[in-house]
């Protein structure tokens, strides 16, 4: 059951295969499984065991995927973090994980290591990169084990990934995903799909994603692919591929395809290479498929997920014609029901919460009973998302309950953006939300009220966000206003905000 057997049965199948192409070279499955082993070596010999929890905090790299399945051999969990984190984020999930070792990127130690001082259960400290601060072992040193790593017997029910994912209230879930769950839902995916041994998977979403961990890298490995690897998402370098491979599955969320169809208007490719491309993470505009799919000439199978359901659980099947604005059908071994506050079905076209059942789903939420016991009900993971279902069983999302914001793909929470603004001396009142975005999806946007007297500026607040959260979470929109709309019971109401003067 153990998610590295994915690359175990693929080294011995095709060793000389390239498994991972990168600006710095080739990587086949053999080498891979190799330098998995050794560095499996390298880490029991420092210290870590079965069961430890492990934080990832790396950009994606080769490095990354060895560390991934490295510590996925040794029967370690792994917490996967964006390396972009500053540190009044890291800070609950560092504590709250348990973490007994850490293993980052000397470019992205300075956050981190303000935690991981004041977190004594962090005992190893392990880095890529040189001239590394005191205290922290250099990667490189670690890959001097020699043969085969035994794989201990793996559970269904074994725990491997810890993924934290917000809600719109509270701190950062830790969603729990055993090796069981992130296999099943790879194999379930291949099973819609048809690619060649040849195609080359063109990796551009993060790897500490969940998205980018289980389409780029594990149906990669399972299918012997070969992936060809960015640190992160940069449009002419891929349109480039797109132009100069012979065939490239491309995963990708709304904005990356937006930017690539904007830039193929003044650097048209004299050819695309594309057999498919597989959009997530966000609702993609049905203006932009068209285009996407007239200038690339590849169609676009629109999908759903989340982290808690590892993450795909519907999408519009391979082969036949996909459904614009519509998420598709649930993918092979799992169901999806739309209900109501009392988790009846629906009519056929009426709106109601998609829940869904299926082997992907997460074990739970990190101690957090009560809130698993609210997602979890019924073997039903119920996702808070608004839909309904056409005639032939397709699934459109309409809304979403939660109030989370989706930028470029990536989730933006605005409790947690709010708490930042309360902290400010001169905000009184604040409120975060999402505001259509062309290129992004959703634009994050701050309407606040000050205290009487002061003077400070949009900019200002603006500045002090965008100092104490990941880039892509500050408001670019910030308004200041007099008072907030508010309910009979005296709380904000977001839905009547409005950002015109």
């Amino acid at each position: 059951m153990n998610i590295a057997q994915f690359l175990i049965d693929t080294a011995t199948r095709i060793p000389d295969h390239p498994a991972i192409r990168y600006a710095g070279g080739v990587l086949t499955y053999g080498e891979m499984n190799q330098r998995v082993d050794a560095l499996a070596h390298g880490l029991r010999r420092l210290g870590i065991r079965p069961k430890d929890v492990c934080i990832l905090m790396m950009p994606s790299s080769p490095h990354w995927t060895l560390v991934y399945y490295a510590l996925a051999k040794m029967g370690t969990i792994v917490v996967p973090v964006n390396p972009l984190y500053r540190q009044g984020e890291l800070g609950h999930i560092f504590r709250d994980s348990g973490a007994r070792a850490f293993v980052g990127h000397v470019d992205y130690l300075k956050e981190p290591s303000l935690v991981i001082d004041s977190t004594p259960h962090i005992k190893i400290r392990i880095s890529e990169g040189e001239n590394l601060p005191a205290g922290f072992s250099p990667l490189k040193e670690l890959f001097d084990g020699v043969g085969e790593f035994k794989v201990g017997p793996t559970h269904p029910d074994d725990p491997f990934a810890v993924i934290y994912t917000s809600g719109t209230t509270g701190l950062p879930k830790g969603a729990v995903l055993t090796h069981n769950s992130l296999r099943s839902d790879a194999i379930a995916v291949t099973k819609l799909r048809y690619t060649e041994p040849e195609d080359i998977v063109l990796s551009v979403l993060p790897l500490f994603h969940i998205y980018g961990m289980t389409h780029s890298l594990n149906i990669s490995v399972y299918l012997g692919l070969t992936i060809r690897m960015w640190e992160h998402f940069i449009a002419e370098e891929v349109l480039a591929a797109i132009e100069e491979e012979k065939s490239t599955i491309l995963y990708a969320v709304p904005t990356m395809i937006n930017r690539l169809v904007e830039l193929a208007k003044s650097t048209p490719p004299k050819r695309s290479s594309l057999r498919f491309c597989i959009s997530g993470g966000a609702s993609l505009p049905v203006e932009i498929l068209h285009r996407f799919q007239t200038t690339f000439r590849a169609t676009i199978y629109e999908s759903y997920g989340l982290t808690e359901c590892s993450p795909t659980c519907v999408e519009n099947p391979y082969g036949r014609p996909a459904r614009p604005g519509s998420i598709g059908l649930p993918i092979p071994g799992f169901q999806a029901r739309i209900v109501d506050d009392n988790d009846k079905d629906v009519l056929q076209g009426e709106v109601g919460e998609l829940i869904i059942m299926g082997p992907g789903l997460m074990k739970e939420y990190l101690n957090q009973p009560e809130a698993t016991a609210k997602t979890l009900r019924d073997g039903w993971l119920h996702t808070g998302d608004l839909a309904r279902r056409d005639e032939d069983g397709y699934i459109y999302i309409v809304d979403r309950k939660k109030e989370m914001i989706i930028r470029g793909g990536y989730n933006v929470y605005p409790r947690e953006i709010e708490e930042v603004l309360y902290k400010h001396p001169d905000v009184l009142e604040g409120a975060v939300i999402g505001v259509p975005h062309a290129d992004l999806g959703e634009e994050v946007a701050a309407v606040v009220v000050l205290r009487p007297g002061v003077k400070t500026s949009p900019e200002e607040l603006r500045q002090y966000v965008k100092d104490r959260v990941a880039p892509y979470k500050y408001p670019r929109i910030i308004k200041c206003v007099s008072e907030l709309p508010k309910t009979s019971t005296g709380k904000i109401f977001k839905r009547g905000i409005s950002l015109k003067d």
